[in-house]
């Protein structure tokens, strides 16, 4: 079972996949976003879906920020979600790691490329994120 990731209680940035729990520690309350174009376009659950066969492929996405950590480790941290998949099987969100910045509430297109089994430090441990993304607005 993937999970894409959770953010434990208390002041960490971001967390590790809670197999008890496989969605967000946020309610899903934003809006369905339009989808992204291209012969790489991917929904948020077809990332997390397909991790598999999307290992180390570029992708792109368009989500809305649902949750933002800046400057952590070098890099910006986003969960994005884009109406797309669904909270209970843990494939409606979608960390994202970027140089650029945005906001809880915007909504991105995404360029990045897919990383499994990301060991980021103890207890910090993704199934699935898109690496080193570009963000537009």
């Amino acid at each position: 079972a993937d999970s894409p990731g959770r953010r434990p209680s208390g002041s960490v940035p971001f967390g590790s996949a809670d197999p008890k729990s496989r969605s967000p520690p946020w309610p899903s309350r934003f809006c369905r976003c339009s989808s992204a174009s291209g012969s790489d376009a991917r929904t948020v659950a077809e990332v997390v879906g397909g991790k598999t066969a999307l290992k180390d492929k570029n992708v792109s996405l368009r989500g809305q920020v649902v949750k933002a950590n800046l400057g952590i480790m070098g890099k910006n941290w986003f969960h994005l979600q884009d109406g797309s998949g669904s909270a209970g099987a843990g494939t409606n969100d979608i960390l994202v790691t970027s140089k650029d910045v945005a906001a809880v509430g915007d909504v991105v297109l995404v360029k990045g490329t897919v990383r499994t089994d990301v060991k980021v430090g103890p207890g910090y441990d993704y199934a699935v994120l898109i690496e080193d993304a570009s963000l537009k607005k």
